[in-house]
C-alpha cells in the first residue's frame, strides 16, 4: 500500500473532527509562536515571487473546460514545493497534499484555475508601477499565486500543522458547470473526508461566509422562419426574444436580500433578410435567500411566457413561436452562522494581522462545500482590484503580501482541533 493511498484511507475512515475549540482568539495564539511569526515574515519578503507567478500564470489561457495549459505549471510548482501525491484528476483538478502530524482535521484550500475569457483573448499583463492590468489578473490569477505563496512560506519556516492540508487548483468555477471542479472532489474522491474548506478567490482583504445562490438558463424561441418580405405577417422568434428581454429588464427585485438578474448573452437568426427560425438568450439570476431566488425564477419565466403570448397574439398565431428552457447551471445558496468556529477563526486571524473586517456575499466554490455540510468560506487573496470579468481588469500590488499572510495563518488555524 502506497503512502498516498494510506493517507487517503485515513482521511476517509478516521473519526470526523469535532468543531474547532478556541477559534475566537486563535489568531493571537498562533502569532505567539516564533515559527508562525517567521512564516508571516517570509510571506512579506517573498511577495515579489508571488507577483511574478501571478503574471506568469495569468498569461496562460485557461477558459472553463480547457484549463489544462495552466494546470501543467501549477502541478510542476506543487511538485517543486514538496507536496505529496501531486496529481491531476479525471476532470483537470490539480491536487497536492501537505501531511500534518495527524490526518484530521483535514483542511482543503482551493483556488480556481479557470477564467471567463475564451481562447484567442490577449492575456498580456501590463505593469505600471504598482498596477497590473490584464484579463483575470485578480480573478483568479491572484488566488492561484497566493496559494503557492502560502505553501512556500510554510516550507521556509518549517511549519508543522496538527492536521493535514490538501491544496487544490480546481477547474470549472466559472461558466456553466455548477462549480463542477470542487463538486467532483467533494462528492467523489474526498467525500466525507474534508473537515473544513477554504476557497481563495480574487483580490482584496474581505471574506464571505454568505454564499449567493445562482440559477442560469438558456431560453430558446423557435418558429418556422421564412423570407422577411414574402412571409411577413408570421410570428418572429427574434421579436419574441426582444419582448422577453424587455419584460425581464422591467422586473422589480428586492435590495434586501440582494437579488439580481441579467441577460448576459443572446443570439440567433440566419440573415438580415430572414425571419428567424430560432433565437436564444441566457439569463443569470442570483440571491443568497432561497425564497427570493425562487420568486425571481418564477417572475422571469412569467416574463418570457408573456412575451411569447404577446408575439403570437400580434400575428394572430400565424407561425406561432414556442419556447424551450435549458438549465445551464445552478449553485445552491448557503451561509455559515457568524458564531461558527470557521467564521470566528477567520475574524480572529484577520484582526491579529491588523486587517479590517470586510464581509460580503458572493457565489464561490464554497457554495458546494456548504451544501454538503462542510464548514466553509471564501477569502480574498490580497492587494486590491477592479474590473473583474472584463478585459480591463486591474490589480494593485500595494501591501498585497497581507493577503498571503492571512491565507496562511487561516489555513494553519483550520488544522487545529
Amino acid at each position: 500500500m502506497t503512502t498516498s493511498l494510506s493517507l487517503l484511507l485515513l482521511l476517509l475512515i478516521a473519526r470526523p473532527a469535532v468543531a474547532q475549540k478556541g477559534a475566537a482568539d486563535i489568531g493571537e495564539r498562533l502569532l505567539a509562536d516564533a515559527t508562525i511569526r517567521a512564516a508571516i515574515e517570509a510571506a512579506r519578503t517573498g511577495e515579489a515571487q508571488v507577483l511574478a507567478e501571478q503574471v506568469r500564470l495569468c498569461e496562460i489561457p485557461a477558459p472553463t473546460f480547457h484549463e489544462e495549459r495552466r494546470a501543467v505549471p501549477v502541478k510542476a510548482e506543487f511538485e517543486a514545493l514538496g507536496l505529496r501525491n501531486v496529481r491531476i484528476d479525471a476532470i483537470g483538478n490539480v491536487i497536492g497534499e501537505r501531511p500534518g502530524r495527524s490526518a484530521r482535521p483535514h483542511v482543503m484550500l482551493a483556488s480556481h484555475l479557470d477564467t471567463v475569457f475564451p481562447d484567442g483573448t490577449d492575456l498580456t499583463v501590463k505593469r505600471e508601477g504598482a498596477l497590473l492590468k490584464g484579463p483575470g489578473i485578480g480573478d483568479n490569477c491572484r488566488g492561484l499565486a497566493a496559494m503557492l505563496g502560502v505553501i512556500r512560506t510554510m516550507n521556509a519556516a518549517k511549519v508543522e500543522t496538527p492536521g493535514t492540508i490538501t491544496f487544490v487548483a480546481n477547474v470549472r468555477e466559472e461558466g456553466q458547470d455548477n462549480l463542477g471542479g470542487v463538486r467532483h472532489l467533494l462528492e467523489g474522491e474526498f467525500k466525507g473526508g474534508v473537515d473544513r474548506f477554504i476557497s481563495m478567490d480574487g483580490s482584496g482583504i474581505g471574506y464571505t461566509y454568505l454564499d449567493v445562490g445562482t440559477q442560469r438558463y438558456r431560453v430558446t424561441f423557435s418558429g418556422p422562419g421564412r423570407h422577411s418580405y414574402y412571409a411577413f405577417g408570421i410570428a418572429n422568434p427574434m421579436h419574441a426574444m426582444g419582448r422577453a428581454m424587455a419584460n425581464i429588464g422591467d422586473l422589480q427585485v428586492p435590495s434586501h436580500p440582494r437579488t439580481t438578474f441579467s441577460v448576459g448573452r443572446s443570439g440567433g437568426g440566419t440573415s438580415v433578410n430572414s425571419i428567424a427560425f430560432e433565437a436564444w438568450l441566457e439569463v443569470d439570476m442570483r440571491s443568497h435567500d432561497p425564497a427570493a431566488l425562487t420568486v425571481l425564477i418564477a417572475a422571469v419565466k412569467k416574463a418570457v411566457a408573456g412575451a411569447v403570448e404577446a408575439e403570437n397574439a400580434r400575428w394572430d398565431g400565424k407561425g406561432a413561436v414556442k419556447v424551450e428552457w435549458k438549465e445551464l447551471g445552478a449553485a445552491p445558496p448557503g451561509a455559515m452562522p457568524p458564531t461558527s468556529p470557521i467564521v470566528q477563526a477567520t475574524a480572529s486571524v484577520t484582526k491579529a494581522l491588523g486587517l479590517r473586517i470586510v464581509e460580503f456575499p458572493s457565489t464561490t466554490d464554497s457554495n458546494v462545500a456548504m451544501s454538503l455540510g462542510i464548514p466553509a468560506l471564501t477569502i480574498d487573496s490580497g492587494g486590491d482590484g477592479s474590473g473583474g470579468h472584463s478585459l480591463n481588469e486591474t490589480f494593485v500590488t500595494t501591501d498585497s503580501w497581507k493577503g498571503t499572510q492571512r491565507a496562511m495563518l487561516l489555513v494553519i488555524a483550520m488544522t487545529h482541533p
